[in-house]
């Protein structure tokens, strides 16, 4: 057990699912089988969120990761005590909840910088709420970005067949067009690439779409491929990476998740995050539910190892203990799995 990484596992935002996916995920025993996981946030919200989870759990609250326990059956909460009980509730936009959530990831932060811990895994938090409590980032990337002093960074979405970067997410469709470069396709699939390496990929195989339809079909429907893309992908091949492309969109996806590729470039973000959602996300129509959540996002460029859920806190679903926690346990596996390779 003292030979296993200690992943910071924050607790997200109080209102959402993100305390009982936690307990759901440590009342296994897998995830001690991989790593000694550490909670950041609320034992008192914890408390709730083994209640609405239904499991046979109990919390140790402690100050410092010196005193965890990391025993099956204790969750350890580094506890910043920052709800009010008697002013909270599932679902509900707060301040305090938003603030809670955010300082459970800055405390996480400064512990990885620090070296207490080897990895960080975030639950969701609500972007209405981190900014009504007066903290204006637009989510967990741009704090990981800000309190580790990080300029360059790409978010990845990895699941157990697929794997997805992104040469722009959170732009305008018109904006990402113009993000298009050759500079930034070469840095974002070096960063793929490295990843996958981490992961214990051996000389992995990129795949890198097009941005156009068909990929533009040599200038046809638009010529970014041949000012761009193109010339990226020669330049890395020259360099002796493992790349492939530019695939017509329409195809790349299916291919990587038939083993073709270990890792894929998409142009923008709904074109990586549409194909990937429509494999990992199940809804099952006759219980209600989601009977499988699978898919995490890594922060890629950081100076430490940020794993979360590809999902939101599902307010609607908040305590109701129906949530899927499979996000949570391949973000844990994901985690331990990049702290255990980087010790290498």
């Amino acid at each position: 057990m003292n030979n296993l990484p200690i992943l910071a596992i924050t607790m997200g935002d109080p209102a959402g699912v993100g305390p009982e996916i936690i307990a759901m995920s440590l009342a296994q025993e897998y995830p001690y089988t991989i790593c000694r996981p550490v909670v950041v946030g609320d034992a008192a919200m914890m408390e709730l969120g083994i209640k609405s989870a239904k499991v046979d759990l109990k919390v140790n609250a402690i100050e410092q990761v010196a005193e965890a326990k990391y025993e099956r059956g204790v969750i350890d909460v580094i506890d910043l005590k920052l709800i009010d009980p008697a002013q909270f509730a599932y679902g509900v936009v707060s301040a305090q909840c938003g603030n809670a959530a955010f300082e459970a990831v800055r405390t996480a932060i400064e512990l990885a910088m620090k070296g207490e811990v080897d990895g960080t895994v975030t639950a969701p938090l609500n972007k209405e709420a981190l900014h009504v409590a007066g903290h204006n980032f637009a989510g967990h990337t741009e704090i990981y970005a800000h309190f580790t002093d990080t300029k360059k960074y790409a978010m990845l979405l990895a699941d157990d067949k697929m794997r997805v970067i992104h040469v722009s997410t959170h732009v305008s469709l018109r904006e990402a067009c113009d993000r298009a470069k050759k500079e930034r396709v070469i840095a974002v699939t070096e960063l793929i690439r490295e990843a996958c390496l981490s992961f214990g990929i051996e000389n992995p195989k990129i795949g890198i779409a097009g941005l156009n339809p068909h990929s533009g079909e040599g200038g046809l429907f638009g010529d970014e491929e041949i000012r761009e893309i193109i010339p990226a992908i020669e330049e890395m091949k020259a360099k002796g990476w493992n790349v492939d492309g530019p695939v017509p969109p329409d195809s790349l996806f299916s291919r990587a998740r038939s083993g073709q590729f270990d890792g894929c470039v998409a142009m923008y973000h709904d074109q990586g995050h549409i194909a990937f959602k429509v494999g990992g996300f199940e809804w099952d129509r006759e219980t209600n539910r989601m009977v499988a959540v699978k898919g995490v996002n890594i922060t890629l460029g950081l100076p430490i190892i940020r794993v979360s859920v590809d999902h939101g806190t599902a307010f609607d679903v908040a305590g109701k203990g129906i949530a899927n926690p499979d996000a949570m346990i391949m973000s844990i596996e994901y985690a331990a799995l990049m702290a255990k390779n980087s010790k290498k």
